[in-house]
């Protein structure tokens, strides 16, 4: 048997005897060297296993006295294990529902992909890398600015899209969540008035609840914002900013246009309105749309992106581009509330990837292995009369119209109570106008369990 499995043991033979209360809360646990010779291993391999039993909590360990049994923890409430059927279905509920639920229950309501589609080799090859990095890079507090290698690449890549930045003008940060509050903290006071779509990402409007923002949403169209609605907005409102999607448009789908982006452009300049503009979904798309950053020139508009969606959502390294005065604000308040920049790990980790061989090869093949799964879960959702609002160019987002007359939130409680988690519409709308539609994610539809359950919570009579 190898070390580490004579090790764990070791570990479960003490475990089993706490279990079995052979071991009582503080009684001493069996000499080092009589517990190796009884199960034929090393000492140290005996204080191995003490050590680490010491380190989950099971056992404790007393200073020239040995280990001894802990006493067990406190079974958790019943009521606090499973999912708060009873909670209200707000813009946390889906993020909450998501977060929490077990790793095997189906999630087509939530917002990222299956393990199995992730490059998880890339990122393997890249965390082997990590233990040819510098002492400093596994020990020390990261740079205000994130290391200069990745903020090159993310210039490079800005460059390529029309975007001239130089790596000073690029904030990396511990996600792109994180950016977006950075920028509310600078920019933001209590009572400020913010535009964002209607639909949108519903943890914009929780971030800019936190800040006590007054948040305001302008229908999203086909195209983009509505831009005579948005000018409506803007002068009625007088907003301090827009927070808004790029590329793919989250939960729609949807794709700004030129002529709409210069509209929106036109009228922002024209109300002092500053914009930030969430690239998260852009290594989606099949070719680029068009972006307000570049547009601009980073004049009023702020891009902010992250990693999470294409690379793995456990590394967390987002970044901020913007004009050189806005980022050194936002370094120093990343300094006051973080002390320090992102993760030296997290960012090698991403530049490893990033540069990796192989990981353009894996997002192409994302890219239509994507295609397929919108193709198959419109077709499979079309027999329940659920319909796409469009068919979007790219990503793994169906903005759905449920049959007529169910209401999205209660088809979502139904499905909660059988394990599978959905998106109801009215959390991505400011104005509660979505009732009766839903976001699926495409990729975590291949669970055989989520039609079933589907049809069977539409069919749940309305109250």
């Amino acid at each position: 048997m190898a070390e580490g499995g004579r090790t764990a043991a070791v570990m479960a033979a003490i475990r089993a005897r706490i279990a079995a209360r052979g071991l009582a809360p503080g009684e001493t646990l069996p000499s080092i060297r009589g517990l190796a010779k009884a199960m034929g291993v090393s000492p140290s391999t005996v204080v191995e296993a003490y050590e680490r039993l010491a380190a989950e909590g099971a056992v404790r360990s007393r200073p020239g006295a040995g280990f001894y049994a802990a006493a067990p923890a406190s079974a958790p409430a019943v009521a606090a294990a499973g999912p708060r059927l009873d909670r209200a279905v707000d813009p946390l509920w889906v993020s909450r529902q998501s977060l929490d639920g077990e790793p095997e229950i189906p999630k087509p309501g939530c917002g990222w992909l299956p393990p199995a589609w992730m490059p998880v080799a890339a990122l393997r090859r890249a965390a082997r890398g990590l233990a040819r990095a510098e002492d400093a890079v596994l020990t020390d507090y990261g740079a205000t600015r994130g290391p200069l290698p990745l903020r090159r690449l993310l210039a490079r890549q800005c460059a390529g899209e029309g975007l001239a930045v130089g790596p000073d003008q690029i904030l990396l940060t511990g996600s792109g969540t994180q950016a977006i509050d950075l920028i509310c903290r600078l920019l933001l006071r209590p009572g400020d008035t913010v535009l964002v779509d209607d639909p949108c990402y519903f943890n914009f409007q929780a971030l800019l609840h936190a800040h006590r923002a007054n948040v305001v949403g302008v229908p999203y169209t086909e195209a983009g914002p509505d831009p005579e609605r948005f000018a409506e907005a803007a002068a009625a409102h007088r907003p301090r900013l827009y927070v808004t999607n790029a590329a793919l448009h989250n939960p729609t789908g949807a794709t700004l246009s030129p002529a709409i982006a210069h509209r929106i452009l036109t009228t922002a300049a024209a109300h002092d309105v500053g914009i930030v503009e969430d690239d998260i979904f852009a290594a989606f798309e099949p070719e680029p749309s068009p972006r307000l950053a570049a547009l601009d020139g980073l004049e009023r508009v702020i891009r902010i992106g992250s990693f999470s969606k294409t690379l793995s959502a456990s590394i967390r390294c987002g970044y901020v581009v913007a004009k050189a005065e806005w980022i050194e604000a936002l370094i120093d308040l990343q300094v006051a509330t973080s002390f320090g920049g992102v993760s030296p790990v997290a960012a090698e980790l991403v530049a490893g990837v990033l540069c990796d061989g192989q990981y353009r090869k894996h997002l192409e093949s994302l890219r239509r292995r994507l295609d397929r799964a919108r193709r198959e879960a419109a077709g499979r959702l079309a027999p329940l009369g659920i319909r796409p609002w469009l068919m979007p160019r790219g990503g793994f987002y169906l903005w759905c119209s449920l049959p007529e007359g169910r209401d999205a939130a209660d088809v979502a409680r139904a499905a909660l109570r059988e394990g599978v988690v959905l998106a109801p519409g009215d959390v991505f709308s400011v104005s509660r106008t979505a009732g009766d539609r839903m976001r699926f994610n495409v990729a975590q539809m291949a669970d055989a369990r989520v039609l079933p359950v589907l049809e069977r919570a539409l069919a749940v009579p309305v109250a």
